[in-house]
């Protein structure tokens, strides 16, 4: 970097940390206002949850419709979803919740129309489907993905590798040589939040922005997959080229092609763990399994079956993927984590 343009990155870094500051309050008030109850939010029910998001006519509400048997209320043009509508979608055995959230028109992320509630709500989702009309450019998707940036979903990205901490005093560490962003900058923008003193630790090549987002804090990294509808009216390249892109798959929700698949690739990126329960000298129960997310321990698997279950456990024995003595039994306590396909037995005082 030149002298010229280190310093243009230092100056640029000032301010993206205080856009990005106000921004977040602007998105997240601190103080409730407004008219009470205007009734967005949706109950979380299923095992995980999954956003359809998407501008208006893609074809989310047929999707739905499609895969959950629910009906909402769309026709052939703009504008026609207005509330978040609910769909569960029955798969191994597992219950997810499919959200059709309203058109995200551009500049919601600014506060307009319904779309500040519509990106609270898609926050809480464990994968976003981001539905496109593959007739139309891929203008669409870079404005999708540019809202959802904006209000702090990192679509596809992991946690960058820093660690934080507020301290009496501050030291400043990296393990790997910065190229995108220098210590200067990094010492700028804290002072800019007011934390003079605090231990920060640099695991990965960051950049300025990703230094921002572990600053803030409230960043949600979610997998998305796009899905591109409507593959009955382009030609058989681009349905091609299209689905050869990452992350991304072709549907038809009018003529029913490909959506087998598109669940499949939901339940992939979900990546849930499925435990069966074994009552003492019955057989595991195969039918109903409790299902999870990954990292899942005991602990989660007694909340999920009782809520009485877990002050009065003694111990469980689990068999499968996570038993060291597998195929026997291991005897194991609340934090244990369990793996796909294992069978638990759990016993009470």
């Amino acid at each position: 970097m030149g002298v010229v343009e280190k310093a243009t990155e230092y100056h640029l870094g000032l301010l993206k940390a205080k856009l990005a500051r106000y921004r977040q309050q602007l998105l997240e008030p601190t103080t409730k206002s407004g008219p009470a109850g205007t009734g967005f939010d949706v109950q979380k029910s299923g095992d995980a949850r999954v956003a359809l998001i998407g501008f208006p006519s893609v074809g989310k509400s047929t999707l739905l419709s499609k895969l959950t048997h629910t009906q909402s209320e769309a026709a052939a043009y703009e504008f026609t979803t207005l509330t978040a509508i609910p769909g569960v979608l029955e798969y191994k055995g597992a219950r997810i919740q499919l959200l059709d959230l309203p058109g995200i028109v551009e500049g919601a992320s600014q506060g307009r129309g319904r779309g500040r509630q519509v990106v609270s709500t898609a926050k809480t989702a464990d994968v976003i489907l981001i539905m496109l009309d593959a007739t139309k450019s891929d203008e669409q998707r870079r404005l999708l993905e540019h809202e959802l940036d904006a209000v702090g979903i990192r679509l596809n990205k992991s946690k960058p590798d820093v660690v934080f901490k507020k301290r009496t005093t501050g030291g400043f560490n990296s393990t790997v040589k910065l190229t995108k962003t220098d210590e200067k900058t990094i010492r700028t923008i804290l002072a800019g939040y007011k934390l003079h003193n605090c231990d920060v630790m640099i695991r990965e090549d960051i950049t300025t922005d990703e230094f921002i987002d572990v600053l803030i804090g409230n960043r949600k990294y979610i997998p998305c997959i796009y899905v591109y509808n409507k593959i009955d009216s382009i030609s058989l390249e681009q349905v091609d080229k299209i689905a050869r892109s990452p992350q991304s798959l072709v549907i038809s929700c009018e003529m029913g092609l490909n959506l087998e698949y598109l669940v499949s690739r939901i339940w992939e990126e979900l990546s849930m763990v499925k435990i069966y329960t074994k009552k003492r000298g019955a057989h595991p129960d195969l039918d109903d399994p409790v299902c999870l997310r990954k990292g899942s321990t005991i602990e989660t698997v007694c909340n999920s079956i009782h809520r009485s279950l877990a002050p009065n456990f003694r111990y469980a024995l689990v068999w499968g993927k996570s038993s060291k003595f597998s195929p026997h039994a291991q005897k194991v306590s609340l934090t244990h984590a369990v793996q796909d396909e294992d069978v638990v037995s759990i016993f009470t005082k």
